[in-house]
């Protein structure tokens, strides 16, 4: 069985391995069993979800498994990844469990579980999981095969039967907090403690919720702290979430901020742990850009540590050249939120981020949070008295061009004469005037080019040759 638990949890479709409920409940009877061997008492589990038809009873089967592995288990409902992770830091819970795909559509979910301290669960633990799920698998189908002998299916084990009581089912045990308790201390949280002395009075903003976890919460959030909210994909019915809305679909946002005369736009994802912005004139502003305004401001308030901002290798180039021009380092990390908080964690930086919009402050939160960062970049605002467009000005983004080619095999590119070769004739034709990344794809047999500069004539030529060269040595024949 290869492994369940990527960079961002472990998810699929619903209903299908490995998100049927006979999984799900093994996953969680797993973790608590793990836990309670290295605690040595009854673990605590708070769970969250957002707004797909799935979720609940996703979030029944895991609660009803770690509730047979010995756990307590708290449902703090609908809420946001990053605020699930906040209250497993601030209980204090032993683990925290989002059931979320963030910003897949809606038949696809997801488990993602966090340590006490707001990061994701650690390799370790996740391996012991997986191998308590195999051997689970295997058991129910040598069960099933002397049964019938046909082959286990596990698929609606448990789906509509997981139990509702106090911890087996994920809802209220005896003397914790009700969901609308555990939603109101994250709420109070980010209008508090992260925007503290920030009031948006006179400012327009038009949120995208992405019919997800942020429906209700971001704009009771921005109301609260004296903004006019225009929301819209804030009504989630199981099966919008991320329809043509939200972080992927962004023309919408651009498009009310102008019709509204706003100041600006935020649209999240579904589990709202990313943001992309809008300006008043309804460009969009990603999360180099906003990588790069809150640098600015951080700066301005003694807070960039190390005058460093940590992204990763898919950044724009334009951005490590602006930070460079402000005397700011940027360090580069492997693709994936996980990456970025190892080398924040490493270095003591306190800003770090993908193009994506999901942004990490490690001095608030170990998780990335759309919320949070929204607050950041308001500040910015207010702070600085400037619009978003003046704002994101000294950022100016490289022409770029990304080229996949199917191959046969994966073999190390430097290991391939021909395209080693290629290689560095295409770095010194670029110089320091571009950048070129080339790496396979993580789940489909491509090589992907990828090259900025400042000419996009130049660019697609040497892709294109490149491409070609990879195709020549290492392509499907």
């Amino acid at each position: 069985m290869k492994r369940l638990f990527g960079t961002d949890g472990m998810r699929g479709e619903a209903g299908k391995f490995p998100l049927d409920a006979a999984t799900i409940c093994e996953a969680g009877r797993s973790l608590a069993r793990h836990l309670a061997a290295r605690l040595g008492r009854a673990p605590r589990i708070v769970i969250g979800r957002d707004t797909r038809e799935s979720g609940e009873w996703i979030e029944r089967a895991f609660a009803a498994g770690a509730h047979a592995g010995g756990a307590s288990c708290e449902s703090a409902g609908v809420i946001t990844t990053p605020g699930v992770a906040y209250l497993t830091r601030v209980l204090p819970a032993d683990a925290g469990v989002v059931v979320s795909a963030s910003h897949n559509p809606y038949h696809d979910n997801g488990i993602k579980i966090f340590s006490p301290s707001g990061r994701k669960l650690d390799d370790a633990t996740e391996r012991l999981i997986e191998d308590d799920i195999r051997a689970a698998r295997s058991a129910a189908g040598d069960a099933e095969t002397r049964a019938d002998g046909g082959e286990g299916d596990l698929s609606d084990v448990g789906q509509a039967d997981s139990g509702d009581g106090a911890a087996g089912g994920g809802g209220r045990a005896s003397g914790s907090e009700s969901p609308e308790e555990l939603r109101a201390r994250y709420l109070d949280y980010l209008a508090g403690e992260c925007a503290a002395g920030l009031r948006l009075d006179g400012l327009t903003l038009v949120v995208d919720c992405a019919n997800g976890a942020a429906s209700g919460l971001a704009p009771a959030l921005f109301g609260r702290l004296g903004a006019r909210v225009v929301a819209f994909a804030d009504a989630p019915d199981g099966r919008n979430i991320n329809a043509g809305c939200g972080s992927l679909h962004t023309d919408e946002l651009c498009r009310r901020v102008v019709a509204e005369g706003a100041d600006l736009g935020v649209a999240f994802d579904g589990d709202a742990d990313r943001a992309l912005f809008a300006d008043a004139r309804g460009n969009l502003v990603d999360g180099d850009a906003t990588l790069w305004v809150l640098a600015g401001l951080m700066r301005a308030r003694g807070e960039l540590a190390g005058d460093l901002v940590v992204a990763t290798v898919m950044s724009n180039l334009g951005l490590e050249v602006a930070l460079r021009s402000a005397g700011i380092r940027l360090a580069r990390t492997d693709v994936g939120d996980k990456y970025v908080l190892e080398e924040l964690l490493r270095t003591g930086a306190a800003l770090g981020g993908e193009q994506s919009g999901h942004l990490i402050l490690p001095r608030a939160s170990l998780a990335g949070d759309g919320m949070l960062t929204a607050l950041m970049l308001l500040r910015a605002l207010r702070e600085r008295g400037r619009p978003l467009r003046e704002l994101t000005e000294g950022f100016a983004r490289y022409p770029q061009v990304l080229t996949n080619v199917r191959v046969r095999e994966k073999l190390p590119f430097e290991e391939v004469e021909e395209v080693a070769r290629a290689v560095r004739e295409t770095e010194a034709r670029l110089g320091e005037r571009g950048r070129l990344l080339l790496r396979y794809s993580g789940t489909e047999p491509l090589a992907r080019v990828m090259i900025e500069g400042s000419s996009q004539e130049e660019i697609e030529e040497l892709a294109a040759r490149l491409a070609e060269v990879i195709r020549r040595s290492l392509g499907v024949q």
